[in-house]
């Protein structure tokens, strides 16, 4: 057989554009197949991160459905508490509601360390309604006396609404305090930045003590936003401690023990009307605020309980 020498080119140019889309489908094939690769990857990724939110929620879930057992478990706890038995036995609705007052009382004094005051108000005044109606059967010796205390409860506490309460006046005091610490800090560091009289080694001790004494400065406005914090929580105990650590921190930057002496004397004779004038303001130097601080510590508010707890709390006859 003979070959027509015409045609061979062309079938050759053929069998090779063959060849290249046949290379070009498997090419296509395996891009197609790693496409689909990454999308099951990127399919069980997804699934896997979403599966990890739901175990996280769910243990979040699980924390707070803890706690609320744990509050109803206090709640009972508390309300199983009762008063010392009286003379003549109380009926078991009469007590239920008592150990319910306690409680709700309990609530009054959570909301007033929140600082919450018309909402204890709002609740006293609930409390007041609520003895007031006919389905109260406490003795009702009891309840005009408990009756009383509430009243005597709401009539304080909206007058102690009505002006700054004593954790407010000491919160303003230590942001006086605050702001002459700060203006006392950036004079320090344009005073000792203008000494270039001094020869280098003084210049050099200079400079460190300088810092040192910014360091002290800066260290006590934080102990004094730590006192802040302890002043709206309403913890006596953690704001004295701040407020004796900023003391000793201060002490560092007087004079002399003798000077010291000589201020602590001055301190004790100041009158307390006098301070809590001059508290308004900003002090002027870091003896007063050490005086300052001394009154802060001595007149630190102690928390009020209220009238009805005390009522509550002693043996019913």
């Amino acid at each position: 057989m003979s070959m027509n020498p015409e045609t061979s080119p062309k079938d050759s140019s053929a069998i090779q554009q063959r060849r290249q889309a046949n290379m070009l489908l498997i090419r296509l094939q395996w891009l197609t197949i790693l496409l689909l690769i990454a999308a099951l990857l990127w399919l069980y990724i997804s699934q896997q991160r979403f599966e990890q939110s739901v175990h996280e929620r769910l243990q979040s879930n699980e924390q707070v459905v803890s706690r609320l057992n744990e509050m109803d478990d206090r709640l009972f706890a508390m309300s199983q508490q009762t008063l010392p038995e009286p003379r003549v036995a109380a009926s078991s609705q009469a007590q239920n509601q008592l150990d319910l007052l306690r409680i709700q009382i309990k609530a009054v004094d959570r909301l007033l360390v929140d600082n919450n005051d018309s909402a204890a108000i709002d609740l006293l005044r609930g409390l007041h309604w609520q003895l007031s109606q006919s389905s109260n059967e406490i003795a009702p010796a009891l309840t005009v006396v408990i009756k009383q205390s509430l009243l005597k409860d709401i009539e304080r506490l909206q007058a102690q609404s009505a002006q700054p309460s004593p954790w407010q006046m000491h919160n303003l005091a230590m942001q006086n305090i605050q702001t002459f610490l700060h203006r006392h800090e950036r004079y320090d560091h344009k005073e000792g930045s203008k000494d270039n009289k001094t020869p280098a080694e003084d210049t050099a001790k200079d400079k460190e003590a300088l810092t040192r004494r910014q360091l002290t400065i800066h260290e006590t406005i934080m102990t004094l936003n730590l006192a802040m914090q302890a002043s709206n929580m309403r913890d006596r105990e953690q704001l004295i401690s701040y407020l004796s650590q900023a003391r000793k921190q201060l002490i560092t930057l007087t004079p002399s023990a003798d000077e010291r002496q000589e201020q602590t004397q001055a301190n004790l004779q100041a009158s307390d009307q006098t301070v809590n004038i001059t508290m308004m303001q900003a002090p002027n130097d870091v003896a007063e605020v050490i005086n300052w601080l001394d009154q802060l510590i001595v007149e630190a508010p102690k928390p009020r309980a209220l009238l009805t707890t005390q009522v509550l709390a002693k043996p019913q006859r």
